[in-house]
């Protein structure tokens, strides 16, 4: 009984697939990695972060001043901790936004935060601190 014209489709398909398989295989034996010399894996980094196939010469490098190197944060001066704004919304129970000067972004605060009584429209400084919601203002003062 002769065999229908989709079974020898597929009978070609998986034959083509399998001769696939084996060049795919074949390829993989010649171009493996393995064997290679510890030369040929080598990189070499320099001090800009480049990588090269060969040894850097190190003989032309500018000496580094221990004393000049800073550990840690650098230190922010204290004018740029405080912000300046104005006071857009103030409500009964004691929170509202400032608009801060540099950037018109709405910082909110709280009355327990503010050394004096704050009112819409005053000019004030604080502080950003983040808080779980966002940016919250601290030690709010009025500005003078």
């Amino acid at each position: 009984m002769a065999d229908s014209f989709s079974k020898k489709e597929n009978f070609k398909k998986k034959a083509q697939k399998l001769k696939e398989k084996a060049l795919r295989r074949d390829e993989r034996k010649t171009n493996n990695n393995k064997g290679k010399d510890l030369d040929d894996m080598l990189v070499y980094v320099d001090e800009n972060g480049q990588l090269h196939n060969s040894p850097i010469d190190t003989t032309e490098r500018e000496e580094i001043n221990i004393e000049d190197i800073q550990l840690g944060a650098a230190p922010i001066p204290e004018e740029e901790l405080r912000k300046i704004g104005l006071v857009t919304y103030v409500s009964d129970k004691g929170y509202g936004f400032i608009t801060e000067n540099k950037t018109n972004e709405n910082v909110f605060f709280h009355s327990n935060n503010c050394a004096h009584e704050v009112k819409k429209g005053n000019k004030v400084s604080f502080e950003k601190e983040r808080s779980a919601k966002g940016f919250s203002a601290i030690n709010v003062q009025l500005e003078k």
